[in-house]
């Protein structure tokens, strides 16, 4: 057991631990693993067929049939579990789901040969016998890579951290922190202290809180807030707010938050997020750099305008805007809401404010991996509904931060953005942002792109 507190080298203090393993990165490598073993053990088996005959029975139409099974066997493997986590921690399902995925692509190119009437034109021994020794090389093969690679990571495929306020730790926990020794308050009301805990979190993929019953309640609140899965550990009491019930070394707890997107459906976003973004700014580079040339023509100072804003886990990051404000006049902490007559804005600014041309650089904040195409929009940390910032109007603000902020977002193409000048102006966003969140799907997504085409020029904008 491995405790963590506020030293110099605790996420506390400003700096992550150097001895925890991102096991989410540990998987990533091991998931490639397991695709490589595949492909050399599908290229094995046909070289093993081709000792049968040559190689021309086996490509009817020039390309061998290997190569046509290849990427159908990965695909059926990503969709069936074969490329998963339940396929490293379990031997029989990764055989099970793996063998599956190949006799469901060698099926679909066997279909296709036959509508093809290129069948007389295949060796069926040759065939038979590649398809054969491919599942037993593919079945030796995770065999190997799970004696090899899988059973010897450290403290398994799940990091999984401990935090103790107020009681007394537990046997058996691999990773520990004691938030009470370390002076860590579970404070909705502090940023600060709301990123501390995300550079703690952010290696592990399942968190348990053990505290006093007193405290669960803020606790539970403030893990809503990431993108981890996060337990409270009880003595057998079950309060509201739990989504599930758990275990932990014996002992029982609930499940108060999990992260919103799966694997998959990350990985999908981000391939949207690279593509879009990447070909919008090859796009666009000629308007970018008129924009840049006409803003430093008209008032001196930078072209961009950096300015610190929350993203995914509550991190800090800075966004790209390009200057729409005197460079003397630019508000660094965002208290100040622009205004329809607001002198601070130059008259290019004002052009590209109304046209949301001046949010084309968070493309490259996208680029980056700070920000995404769609999300909930980021805000200042000093921003304010009304007369109080935008947490203290609701503790339920920080649970918008589970997903990357975007450049635009639902709230957005309902219309609510600009100055909030009510409480009810923030309310009306968060609702909408918890909505994204809680139905996050591709395809709204592309929905969410297409309708802010509509309201690029608004009337919001000044």
């Amino acid at each position: 057991m491995t405790t963590t507190t506020a030293t110099a080298e605790s996420p506390v203090a400003g700096n992550p631990p150097a001895i925890r393993l991102d096991k989410g990165k540990v998987r990533g490598l091991l998931f490639l693993g397991l695709c490589l073993c595949d492909i050399a053990a599908i290229r094995a088996g046909f070289s093993v067929g081709r000792v049968i005959r040559d190689w021309r029975w086996l490509a009817p139409n020039g390309i061998e049939l290997g190569w046509l099974i290849l990427p159908l066997h990965l695909l059926f493997a990503s969709r069936n579990g074969a490329i998963s986590r339940i396929a490293l921690e379990r031997l029989s399902e990764s055989l099970r789901r793996a063998l599956g995925a190949f006799v469901m692509a060698t099926s679909a190119v066997a279909l296709l040969l036959f509508f093809q009437y290129a069948g007389p034109l295949v060796s069926r021994a040759a065939f038979g016998v590649s398809i054969v020794s491919s599942m037993a090389f593919i079945a030796m093969g995770r065999l190997i890579f799970a004696m090899c690679f899988v059973s010897p990571v450290p403290g398994g495929l799940i990091g999984e951290l401990l935090i103790i306020d107020g009681v007394p730790p537990r046997p058996g926990a691999y990773h520990v922190f004691d938030a009470e020794a370390a002076g860590f308050q579970p404070d909705l009301n502090d940023p600060q202290m709301l990123a501390r805990l995300a550079a703690l979190v952010g290696p592990f993929d399942r968190v348990i809180v053990s505290t006093t019953e007193e405290r669960r309640h803020q606790w539970a609140l403030l893990m809503k807030a990431y993108s981890v899965t996060a337990e409270m550990l009880l003595e057998g009491e079950t309060p509201l707010g739990a989504i599930g019930i758990g275990r932990y070394h014996g002992h029982d707890t609930i499940v108060v938050a999990r992260g919103p997107m799966s694997l998959g459906a990350r990985i999908k976003k981000r391939v949207m997020d690279l593509t879009l973004a990447g070909g919008a700014v090859l796009f666009v580079a000629p308007l970018l750099v008129l924009v840049a040339i006409a803003i430093k023509l008209e008032s001196r100072g930078p072209v961009l305008f950096a300015q610190t804003r929350l993203g995914r886990d509550n991190k800090p990051f800075k966004i790209l805007k390009f200057r729409s404000m005197k460079a003397q006049s630019s508000d660094f902490s965002g208290n100040r809401s622009a205004t329809r007559d607001d002198d601070r804005i130059t008259r290019v600014g004002r052009i590209i404010r109304r046209t949301s041309i001046d949010e084309l650089p968070q493309l490259f904040n996208v680029l980056k991996g700070d920000m995404s195409i769609v999300g909930p929009r980021p805000h200042a940390l000093g921003s304010l509904a009304g007369d109080k910032l935008f947490w203290e109007v609701t503790q339920k603000y920080w649970l918008r931060h589970t997903l990357k902020p975007g450049i635009t977002g639902l709230a957005q193409i309902r219309g609510y953005r600009g100055a909030t000048h009510e409480q009810s102006d923030l309310e009306k966003r968060l609702q909408a942002d918890l909505e994204y969140i809680d139905g996050w799907r591709l395809s709204r997504d592309i929905s969410i792109i297409f309708n802010t085409i509509r309201v690029i020029v608004h009337p919001q904008a000044y």
